[in-house]
């Protein structure tokens, strides 16, 4: 949770959260470019210009009422990169790349940044700004990674799990996306997320990434 307000502290916050949700929403818009839908690409989606992809709603106000409210965990969203699935090579199949883009993503940013840690640390970088600016990213990208893999639209664990189910169970999960995300907010202000979802799927990326950078902490 964050409790330090100071502008340091809302810069080691800010920067990697602001390249972990435009790189996410990128990445989206990347992945269906290449499976055959130029949509975001046409819309100017495909960009690394933060602007792009800010909603006034998901990305200021739930956070900051999360904050306010003293959430354990801050979570919102982004303006969604638009993808016109009909226009995919293979829609049931490509559909679930383009899902996992955004949180694989994630992911690669989380690994980014324990690396750049790692060398922070052992070549004697103890400038407190980057190390905590580091630990921030892989902190972000982690919790942006698990709840974007939560199973319920238009989360895109929700658009992986509606292309893996039956058409019509597929179907059904497709009538829960206009409340898809009150649904979600409700389970976090309740603790059900936190402790049932983010905290163990955390964990076991936080694992994963130390185990993968093994090789690099024993060099330094």
């Amino acid at each position: 949770m964050i409790t330090d307000y100071s502008i340091q502290a809302v810069a080691i916050n800010a920067i990697p959260l602001i390249f972990a949700i435009t790189i996410h929403e990128a990445a989206h818009g990347y992945a269906a470019r290449k499976f055959g839908d130029n949509t975001a690409y046409m819309m100017g989606r495909v960009s690394l210009n933060p602007a792009k992809h800010i909603d006034p709603v998901g990305t200021i106000l739930i956070p900051l009422l999360l904050i306010l409210t003293g959430s354990p965990f801050l979570v919102g969203y982004a303006k969604p990169v638009p993808v016109n699935f009909g226009r995919l090579r293979n829609p049931r199949i490509d559909s679930i790349w383009v899902a996992l883009a955004g949180p694989g993503s994630n992911f690669v940013q989380a690994l980014i940044w324990l690396i750049f840690l790692i060398a922070l640390v052992g070549l004697g970088i103890n400038e407190k700004f980057l190390v905590s600016m580091s630990q921030a990213g892989v902190t972000w990208n982690l919790g942006l990674l698990v709840f974007n893999l939560f199973p319920l639209p238009p989360l895109d664990g929700g658009r992986i799990l509606s292309s893996l189910l039956p058409a019509r169970q597929s179907i059904a999960l497709g009538r829960l996306e206009p409340w898809g995300f009150f649904i979600v907010l409700a389970l976090v202000f309740t603790g059900v997320i936190g402790s049932l979802w983010m905290q163990p799927l955390m964990n076991f990326f936080e694992w994963l990434i130390l185990f993968l950078t093994t090789p690099l902490r024993m060099i330094f």
